[in-house]
């Protein structure tokens, strides 16, 4: 079935040019289009996309504040794709924190932003190298305050390896040749490792990590 994407840019020409390059592929379509943050929300509960490309910051808006909403508002919830002209760490914690399944920067070639968009839809999730290293440096300046956390504590030893290389930004083929297991096993110990900590995207767990590591540096046990 094709991937059906809705667009929030309040960039008319951004619009178009996205509109076009994604209708040339065969397993893609789009639904719908707006400049609007509030009519983007209203719109996409309505039309329920498998994937919402959201321009970070709009006129009178912002997409993650949309991604936020309908995340919140809706079952099952489209896969949020942050799309923006500037790497800012700010923006990066606050659309992780929102349940956004990826961000990436307007400077991205027509053929990566394809590929982003199937990856999100199939559930996966991503984020520009440039800001993902921003982010994480910046969430070790940011420990928990209780290192202790009985949510990691219930993970499996595989596991617990496997969220330390997913801070690392490692993806499951990776992470399988380090540790030596199977893709499709690592693939279930992420499963299960997401499901346990109570978090539905990679990327959230990653940050869990890198905030952990640091706290426990900082209040060893």
């Amino acid at each position: 079935m094709a991937i059906s994407v809705y667009i929030l840019d309040d960039h008319e020409i951004v619009r178009r040019g996205l509109t076009h390059l994604l209708r040339t592929e065969d397993d893609i379509t789009i639904v719908g289009g707006t400049a609007s943050a509030t009519r983007a929300v209203q719109r996409i509960r309505v039309l329920r996309p498998d994937v919402a490309i959201l321009d970070v910051r709009v006129a009178g808006g912002s997409g993650i504040s949309v991604c936020r909403e309908i995340r919140s508002s809706m079952t099952p919830t489209p896969a949020c794709l942050m799309l923006t002209s500037y790497p800012d760490d700010e923006a990066v914690v606050a659309a992780i924190m929102a349940g956004a399944a990826g961000y990436v920067l307007k400077q991205i070639t027509g053929i990566d932003l394809i590929a982003a968009v199937r990856t999100v839809a199939a559930g996966g999730s991503l984020l520009d190298p440039t800001a993902s290293a921003a982010v994480m440096a910046r969430m070790r300046d940011y420990p928990l305050k209780d290192p202790v956390d009985v949510r990691y504590e219930s993970l499996s030893l595989h596991e617990r390896r496997i969220l330390a290389l997913i801070a690392t930004g490692m993806t499951n083929k990776e992470i399988s040749v380090d540790l030596g297991l199977g893709e499709k096993a690592v693939r279930g110990h992420v499963s299960r490792l997401l499901r346990k900590l109570g978090f539905a995207r990679r990327t959230e767990a990653a940050v869990f990590s890198v905030r952990r590591s640091s706290s426990a540096r900082t209040y060893p046990f």
